[in-house]
């Protein structure tokens, strides 16, 4: 490899992640999550990365990521859903208004959180409009045990199979079987 190439590839793994190339990368991956293409342990294999999502993120934007911007990437992410999902675990006070974008809680509630919780104390005024796609991207993993409950016999809970022709949605998108991917509803 030439001197100008790995200059290149150096450059490019210093370069910061920005805004816009962090929104596009979550959405390819909720993309990619939708259509199939994680493995059977819940993430996206080097090759999807770098052929699938990677390959349309850099020529959208005109960047030069690499796997090893997507690994450090990934940790931001992750990093900012168990943030998220602490919060929603911390108590039954809190929700997610989807319209805001925004957690929503009683004073009292938030002021216990951030009383234990305080480096998120940016989640109780500011937006979140990444927290569905996080939980997309990151939050569906496959379970290893660790946070993971049994509901049991004594329950009345659905499960994917109750229905096969459920209508499976995100917003106002709807799954194409035959497509394996989210597509906006056909005007009727």
């Amino acid at each position: 490899m030439g001197d100008s190439q790995q200059d290149m590839k150096r450059k490019a793994s210093d370069e910061p992640w920005t805004k816009e190339q962090t929104d596009v990368l979550l959405e390819l991956m909720v993309d990619a999550a939708g259509r199939g293409w994680r493995e059977n342990s819940g993430i996206f294999s080097k090759t999807t990365v770098e052929e699938r999502i990677f390959h349309v993120l850099n020529e959208k934007l005109g960047c030069n990521k690499t796997y090893s911007n997507y690994q450090s990437r990934l940790k931001w992410v992750k990093n900012r859903w168990t943030s998220y999902s602490n919060l929603m675990r911390f108590s039954s006070g809190f929700g997610y208004d989807p319209i805001t974008k925004k957690f929503t809680a009683s004073d009292e509630v938030w002021d216990a959180y951030l009383e234990a919780h305080s480096k998120d104390a940016n989640l109780r005024y500011g937006e979140c409009p990444d927290y569905e796609d996080l939980g997309i991207d990151v939050g569906n993993g496959v379970a290893v045990g660790k946070n993971s409950i049994g509901l049991g016999s004594a329950t009345d809970a659905k499960t994917l199979g109750d229905d096969e022709n459920r209508d499976a949605r995100i917003e106002d998108l709807t799954f194409d079987p035959e497509n394996e991917a989210f597509v906006a509803p056909s005007p009727r």
